[in-house]
């Protein structure tokens, strides 16, 4: 449309070839396929110059129309790779997000105003494409997929009980003594079914568990334990704080605790994500540099 358009202002292929930066031969071809495929002829050749026919000249009022709003368009959405533009969908574990990601967002709203943030705080693994989601937080090892991947901290597996419990119940010492202990299971997490615990750094050895309460939430968990329910087996972000005020007690066993895999966030495979994808992720990464989870 734009080399017809131009074409015909100039009253020549060739100048129209020259002013769009291609060949008189490729402009012809454009202009070729366009009457192939609207069925009818749009210029009169001449040796020397084109004229419109009048199928001609309708066709060009249209496009003078229609073009500018798909110049218009287009600079929209070209200008959201260079700008931080419009709605950003991030979805993060509800536990992590309420405690590490939405305490940043005023901060970036400030420096990224022309932003808008939806936060979708779950603990299920949603699908990050088929649910429209521009990015994700995920805490534990990466399956392969074909999303993009940063890695923006780590944080250590802990086996937590309050101080009431253990009076009550005992210090387990080894990992077989929990099969003697109320423990306490994260439905959302391979290592820990309710049935069996994973240690070892790569989760190889598996210690047969039970308790009276099982959740897919971690926070769910940590108010039991804090309430001296029985113990837990959770990240370092979600039982830190009750550790420091000493609501919880950790515990060394004979094992070490699997290792967690990081917490990356996770983008479509795009090779230039939208301007706005980009400030969040560095902004991210910036943030969990200066205050790990």
């Amino acid at each position: 449309m734009r080399v017809f358009m131009r074409a015909a202002s100039a009253g020549s292929l060739s100048a129209a070839g020259r002013h769009l930066g291609m060949s008189a031969a490729m402009a012809t071809k454009h202009v070729n396929a366009l009457e192939a495929r609207l069925g009818v002829k749009l210029f009169r050749r001449s040796t020397r110059r084109l004229s419109l026919t009048e199928a001609g000249s309708t066709y060009l009022e249209a496009c003078q129309r229609i073009l500018p709003d798909i110049d218009e368009a287009e600079a929209a959405v070209s200008s959201q790779r260079v700008k931080a533009t419009g709605l950003l969908r991030m979805n993060v574990p509800l536990s992590f997000g309420s405690r590490f990601v939405a305490p940043l967002i005023p901060e970036f709203a400030r420096r990224h105003p022309e932003v808008k943030v939806e936060l979708g705080l779950s603990d299920a693994q949603l699908d990050l494409i088929a649910g429209s989601w521009d990015l994700a937080i995920r805490v534990g090892r990466l399956t392969d997929s074909p999303l993009q991947a940063r890695r923006l901290g780590d944080s250590a597996m802990m086996v937590c009980a309050a101080p009431a419990y253990l009076d009550r119940r005992g210090i387990p010492r080894r990992v077989a003594d929990l099969a003697q202990h109320n423990c306490l299971s994260y439905t959302l997490s391979a290592m820990q079914d309710g049935k069996y615990w994973a240690f070892g750094a790569n989760g190889e050895v598996r210690v047969p568990v039970n308790g009276d309460l099982i959740a897919n939430n971690g926070d769910a968990l940590l108010a039991a334990a804090v309430g001296g329910q029985g113990i837990v087996y959770q990240p370092h972000f979600i039982v830190g704080e009750a550790l420091d005020r000493g609501e919880l007690v950790a515990l060394e066993l004979d094992k070490p605790v699997v290792e967690l895999g990081g917490i990356h966030v996770l983008y479509p495979p795009d090779r230039r994500p939208p301007a706005k994808v980009r400030v969040m992720i560095d902004y991210l990464a910036q943030a969990f540099v200066e205050r790990p989870p």
